[in-house]
């Protein structure tokens, strides 16, 4: 080959060579900003009214961070150490949701980590739900689904609300609220701040209900209150420019208590005290960690605010479905029921898909985590 031909061999392998991780890197760039939601700018002027905002961004009423000080070496020794105890050995089992056509007296169905729905004295609530593969603004990185979701988010029958825990990738999903809008009519009510994102991402205005802690929407027959949690927001390199919280499903006859992402704090005994007691308490119990104990609770903690809510049966969430810390996958599960069973309190624990009729007895549970861990 003549020096010319080899030049020019050599460019065009080195451009072919380069046109490939560009093309990756334009994949996993697409649709960034749009997911990322509302800038500061935006938001700002919609919630410094809050007595919540202080100094520029949302605050927990008492003392947080988000990583323990100190404990950055830990999480990078724990990163390199490889995140595989987070995994399922073996296919999460799953169950087809058999929704009826009317709505239960009280009933619930877990479609995996926080999102479910809820079936109130004839009403149904869905909250925090992600059907997304990956709970990042990239559709191609970030953490993945380790089970399928259970049902297609188009069969689900029409709901009277979908509530919002906070603005974090697994609670709030671009493409599931996308799709939401086309197939459902329901309000979304959110905390404040949430809105701005859901208008930038298509969501009519007559469809966006923004609350502030203690405060109340009715939906028919529902009173749904935005109550407290100690958590954090942000979707980029900007955090909590819009509010977090959990939520209070008050019917005429029965109560749940949607904890969507939390550490444990004081308030949970007031909220029991206001709005309790609790027939059903939709707690996080998993994506714990010593470098981070202030903003999710762990098993123990979550058995600990069943009883200051003055719940009756606890079902777990935030487990199963994202590989987030770096506990073992079923571990959240075996030390709650430990703690649990020291307590006597009554746990469920469906499967990824599974109706649970809480009418007029306490479903039981079989143990279908163990094999799969």
């Amino acid at each position: 080959m003549s020096p010319t031909l080899r030049r020019a061999a050599v460019r065009a392998a080195t451009a072919a060579a380069l046109a490939v991780p560009a093309a990756l890197i334009g994949r996993a760039a697409w649709g960034i900003p749009a997911s990322m939601g509302a800038s500061r700018r935006r938001l700002r002027p919609l919630v410094t009214g809050s007595p919540h905002f202080s100094e520029g961004k949302f605050c927990n009423t008492v003392a947080t961070t988000t990583m323990q000080p100190g404990s950055t070496g830990d999480f990078v020794r724990e990163a390199r150490k490889g995140r595989r105890a987070g995994v399922p050995s073996s296919p999460v089992p799953l169950v087809t949701p058999q929704l009826p056509t009317e709505a239960a007296e009280l009933a619930v169905t877990w479609f995996g980590h926080a999102s479910a729905l809820l079936e109130v004295d004839g009403h149904r609530v869905l909250v925090d739900p992600v059907w997304g593969e990956r709970v990042s603004p990239s559709a191609v990185v970030g953490p993945k689904r380790l089970h399928p979701v259970p049902g297609p988010l188009e069969e689900l029958p029409q709901v009277d609300a979908v509530l919002i825990s906070h603005d974090h990738y697994d609670h709030l999903d671009l493409p599931t609220v996308r799709r939401l809008v086309r197939e459902q009519t329901a309000p979304f009510v959110v905390p404040l701040g949430i809105g701005e994102h859901l208008r930038g991402w298509g969501v009519p205005e007559d469809r966006v209900v923004e609350l502030d802690w203690d405060g109340t929407h009715r939906v028919g027959g529902l009173t749904l209150v935005c109550a407290e949690a100690r958590h954090f927001s942000g979707r980029g390199l900007s955090r909590d420019d819009t509010l977090w919280s959990s939520w209070v499903v008050a019917g005429p006859r029965h109560r749940v208590f949607f904890g969507g992402d939390t550490g444990y704090h004081p308030a949970f005994a007031a909220i029991g005290a206001q709005h309790g007691p609790f027939d059903l308490t939709l707690l996080p119990v998993g994506a714990y960690s010593p470098q981070w104990p202030a903003i999710h609770m762990d098993p123990e903690e979550a058995v600990r605010a069943h009883g200051d809510l003055g719940g009756d049966v606890f079902l777990p969430i935030h487990w199963a479905t994202f590989n987030l810390a770096f506990h073992p996958w079923a571990e959240p599960i075996d030390r709650l029921l430990a703690a649990a069973a020291r307590s006597e309190v009554s746990v469920v624990v469906p499967r990824p898909g599974e109706r649970l009729d809480l009418s007029t007895s306490t479903p039981t549970t079989t143990d279908w985590w163990t094999a799969v861990s």
